[in-house]
């Protein structure tokens, strides 16, 4: 097969690699285009290895059709388009994966686009409601509104009854949250996030930060209290100072989660999650109340050119690549 190499964090060839094959459990997928995820631009950079024994193909989810079903795999036909979270491997021409980690495409979505939702939906749907509980009612701050973890945040959240801010760098790309279902929306380049939401909810149940480090005290401040404050990335930096007292004084939670390293099976594993969001997010793809918010496709072809718009901040929602 063919799949993409790192040659350089900014050189993506597009070469003959060994072809995978389905072990038991898992099923073989012919992949029609795969999303691509702030993760891939880390690990070509040098920065987030895979975990041991996963593949060292970038790509942590995909869609296609499944091409061969392993030893022991019952439930999937061969033919039928699916999508997949992955631990590695989807910026391929075929990849192989748990069978607990494949997911119908959902009704009405289109095979290229669903490439982009195992990622987010399973990312969102793990973090606000398995991990912090955010139900009808309560106040969700999303930071980065206008990416592709937050679209989908932003959708969900809406849909569940939750009143929703976000945060964004333009005007255009607040509109964009706006008509997503957000309530409350702030640029952060010319307005102070916490003062905003302070005034108008009295602080957030529930925040989703993809930027770790320099917004740790201000989203303490910005918590209500019992609130909890769920950080799945660090784009802002690794280590920053707890103010316990704040802390304490709210009775509020700091979790920290990953999904790439998780096991496939157990109480926090890969599996539960996927079948969480079969049951509870794709119905709502099926009826319209959350789309896949999908910014760019290219040709896998294309893939640092994919990976400089998803750095560079040009899109809205998720890049994928299309695999012919």
């Amino acid at each position: 097969m063919r799949a993409i190499v790192v040659e350089s964090p900014d050189q993506l060839a597009w070469r003959t690699a060994s072809d995978p094959r389905p072990g038991p459990g898992e099923v073989l997928l012919r992949v029609r285009a795969a999303g691509v995820n702030r993760a891939d631009l880390l690990q070509a950079a040098g920065h987030y290895p895979p975990p041991p024994g996963a593949s060292e193909i970038l790509g942590l989810e995909v869609a296609g059709d499944i091409a061969e079903l392993g030893e022991g795999v019952d439930g999937w036909r061969i033919g039928q388009p699916v999508c997949a979270l992955l631990t590695g491997g989807g910026y391929a021409e075929y990849v192989s994966v748990p069978a607990e980690q494949v997911l119908p495409v959902p009704d009405g979505v289109d095979v290229v686009d669903a490439a982009g939702l195992p990622e987010v939906a399973c990312t969102v749907w793990s973090n606000l409601v398995m991990t912090a509980g955010l139900d009808r009612g309560q106040v969700l701050l999303v930071h980065g509104g206008a990416s592709g973890v937050g679209s989908h945040a932003v959708q969900v959240a809406h849909a569940l009854g939750a009143r929703v801010a976000v945060t964004a760098g333009s005007a255009e790309k607040l509109e964009f949250c706006r008509g997503l279902g957000a309530d409350i929306t702030v640029n952060y380049r010319e307005e102070d996030f916490v003062a905003v939401l302070r005034e108008a909810t009295g602080g957030a149940d529930v925040i989703l930060d993809i930027i770790g480090a320099a917004y740790l005290d201000r989203n303490l401040d910005a918590l209500a209290s019992d609130g909890r404050l769920v950080v799945i990335g660090m784009q802002g930096g690794v280590k920053g100072e707890l103010n316990l007292g704040k802390l304490i004084g709210k009775r509020a939670g700091i979790i920290g989660t990953a999904l790439r390293g998780r096991p496939v099976t157990g109480p926090s594993g890969k599996a539960g999650i996927v079948e969480a969001v079969r049951t509870s997010v794709w119905p709502m793809l099926a009826d319209g109340r959350v789309r896949p918010i999908i910014g760019a496709r290219l040709p896998i072809e294309q893939a640092a050119e994919a990976h400089r718009l998803l750095s560079d901040g040009e899109v809205t929602g998720k890049v994928v690549l299309t695999v012919d």
